[in-house]
């Protein structure tokens, strides 16, 4: 079966965004660094973050996103995040107008059959589900097997919860890799089953 992974960067305090959808220094380390991260140069980390973090955007197959995120982004215009081949967004909604049929974009009614559809679109590689509202709900499903954080030294007090709303207990093994970066530390747990 593909690997489900829940990723995303967060802040010491568990968030990703604040209360304004604005992720304020959580993508700094992004650009922290001297060593280029993705295919047009634009991100750069030191060596250590790119070794991980590479090797890990290198396997995904397909992406999990909620509506929420898709409409901010703009649905990153047409081009899923990351060079990733495919991404599915959990929508009550249907598809905007106008949207262009060939982009790699499938829009499903909930987060099982979000992770149904993203694992046979990955075929052999990784589904990453974004965290949040919809990773927590995937969680909450029994869905994920693996919790990948880049942890940023910053403090919100308030916002957009890397976890969602998940309101009951998730047991996760002991961090099997941990790795300093500059301005993150990337941490990886296995969901215990």
């Amino acid at each position: 079966m593909v690997r489900v992974v829940m990723y995303g960067s967060v802040s010491v305090d568990g968030f990703i965004a604040d209360e304004n959808d604005q992720p304020g220094p959580l993508f700094d380390w992004l650009l922290s660094g001297d060593v280029p991260l993705d295919s047009g140069g634009q991100l750069k980390v030191s060596q250590a973050s790119h070794d991980y973090t590479r090797s890990y955007w290198d396997q995904i197959g397909a992406t999990v996103v909620g509506r929420h995120v898709f409409d901010m982004t703009d649905g990153w215009d047409g081009k899923p995040p990351g060079d990733v081949d495919h991404a599915v967004v959990v929508t009550h909604r249907p598809k905007p107008e106008g949207w262009a049929p060939e982009a790699p974009f499938h829009f499903v009614d909930g987060v099982e059959a979000a992770v149904a559809t993203a694992q046979k679109l990955a075929g052999d590689r990784i589904v990453e589900v974004a965290a949040g509202d919809v990773g927590g709900q995937v969680l909450a499903a029994g869905l994920v097997d693996e919790v990948r954080m880049d942890v940023v030294p910053v403090l919100f007090g308030s916002g957009k919860r890397y976890f969602g709303s998940v309101h009951a207990q998730h047991l996760l093994e002991d961090p099997d890799v941990a790795i300093q970066g500059n301005r993150v530390l990337h941490l990886r747990y296995r969901v215990r089953r």
